[in-house]
């Protein structure tokens, strides 16, 4: 890795310093930064196991129930006028430590046509209840899984950079003020042995 390109003196030292407290200062705000996000990232990523749970629990039973209405009814049960409504879905939105992700997500099934013919027998009922739920956990579910990938990808991203300054950065400043320390401390010993010098010239003129 290529040294630091310094300004020689005192200026150069006080710049040093200065980045190296800057330098400090980001990395504690990263790790701070770092904390909040893991605890938000294992909260979301619990509820995205547990959408995941419910939506696929609701699937379960509602294929359960297509199943039995069709062996009740055959397949021609399933041929009803008007269906294939889409349901609608509506995100909000919040943010955590700048990272834009969903909060929520309700949707929104559309009911059955009350002039439409009702379901051939109670099981393709009861299906029918099962898979609007199903969609609504999926929702949720989706939500979720979307939440918790955008603040893994920040957590990864913040720990990246939280390394970068803690195991590269901050350590090239370090080096780089030992040397312009030493530098410094070596100039002013040289100079000090020249004034000394320059007194003994004088005063061996005086004499």
């Amino acid at each position: 890795m290529a040294d630091l390109r310094v300004t020689p003196g005192r200026a150069g030292r006080m710049r040093l310093r200065r980045s190296l407290d800057a330098a400090a200062r980001g990395a504690d705000l990263l790790d701070r930064k770092l904390r909040i996000l893991r605890a938000r990232h294992e909260e979301l990523l619990r509820a995205e196991r547990d959408g995941a749970q419910r939506w696929r629990q609701q699937l379960r039973e509602a294929e359960t129930w297509l199943r039995r209405g069709l062996l009740l009814g055959g397949e021609d049960a399933l041929d009803v006028p008007g269906a294939g409504q889409r349901a609608a879905v509506d995100v909000s939105w919040t943010s955590t430590m700048g990272v834009r992700h969903p909060a929520s997500a309700v949707c929104a099934v559309p009911e059955r046509d009350p002039d439409a013919p009702a379901p051939a027998n109670t099981a393709l009922a009861r299906a029918e209840s099962a898979y609007a739920e199903a969609v609504r956990a999926a929702a949720q579910y989706g939500a979720a899984r979307a939440a918790a990938r955008a603040l893994g990808e920040e957590v990864l991203t913040t720990r990246r950079r939280t390394r970068a300054l803690r195991r590269q950065w901050i350590p090239r400043l370090e080096d780089a003020l030992c040397r312009t320390d030493a530098l410094l401390e070596q100039a002013e010993h040289e100079d000090a042995v020249r004034r000394r010098w320059a007194a003994g010239l004088s005063d061996a003129d005086g004499t």
